[in-house]
C-alpha cells in the first residue's frame, strides 16, 4: 500500500526546473508575489523553493555588507543555489533586489551555461509606492537619517532593460501578479 501511494505521489510531481528571479525595489512586492506563485505551483505538483533574500543574507551570506562588491557576491551565491535547484527539477523563486544589471546578467549566463531555464521578472513598483508600503520600515529609517544606502533612494537600482516580464504591482492584486508569472511559465512549457 505504501509503495502505491509513493508511486502516485511521484507521478503527480512535475520535475521541470526553472529559476524565476523577481527583482525590484524594497517593498515592491517581490516576496509576496513569490509566495503566492509558490502556492499555486505546489498545488499543481511542482517542486518549489522560495529563496528569500532576507533569509539568504541571514544563513548563507551572513557577514556580507551592502557595498557593491558584497551585493554582487550575495547575488552570485543566490544565483548558484537557484541554478543548482533548477537543474534538479525545482522551481526556484528568487525575490531579491539584486540592484546591479551586471550581477543579474552573470546569474542568467550561469543558468544558460548549465542548461537551466531562467526567467527575469521586474516588479516595477515605483519608489513612491514602495515608500508608502514600507514593509520593513526602511524608507522611514532612511528619511529619519537612521539608514543610508537604501536601494532606489540613496543607492542605485539599475532597472532591467529587457526582463522576460515586467509587473507593475501597484495596478493589480497579488493574485493577478502571480497569475502573470504563471502564464509566462506556462507559455514557456515550465508550468
Amino acid at each position: 500500500m505504501t509503495t502505491t501511494r509513493t508511486n502516485q505521489t511521484q507521478e503527480n510531481q512535475v520535475t521541470t526546473g526553472a529559476t524565476v528571479w523577481l527583482t525590484g525595489l524594497p517593498s515592491a512586492g517581490k516576496t509576496t508575489i513569490a509566495y503566492e506563485l509558490a502556492g499555486r505551483l505546489r498545488a499543481e505538483g511542482h517542486l518549489v523553493e522560495v529563496l528569500d533574500g532576507d533569509e539568504i543574507r541571514e544563513f548563507i551570506s551572513a557577514g556580507l555588507g551592502f557595498s557593491r562588491e558584497d551585493r554582487h557576491t550575495n547575488v552570485q551565491r543566490i544565483g548558484f543555489l537557484a541554478e543548482l535547484l533548477a537543474r534538479n527539477g525545482v522551481k526556484a523563486l528568487v525575490p531579491v533586489i539584486a540592484p546591479y544589471a551586471d550581477s543579474r546578467e552573470a546569474v542568467r549566463k550561469r543558468h544558460q551555461e548549465g542548461g537551466a531555464a531562467y526567467i527575469e521578472v521586474h516588479v516595477a513598483t515605483p519608489v513612491e509606492v514602495c515608500s508608502v508600503r514600507d514593509v520593513k520600515g526602511l524608507y522611514a529609517k532612511q528619511a529619519a537619517g537612521e539608514l543610508s544606502g537604501l536601494t532606489g533612494v540613496d543607492d542605485p537600482y539599475e532597472q532591467p532593460e529587457t526582463p522576460d516580464l515586467r509587473i507593475e504591482s501597484q495596478h493589480q492584486t497579488v493574485q493577478e501578479s502571480a497569475a502573470a508569472v504563471h502564464a509566462l511559465l506556462t507559455e514557456r512549457g515550465l508550468a
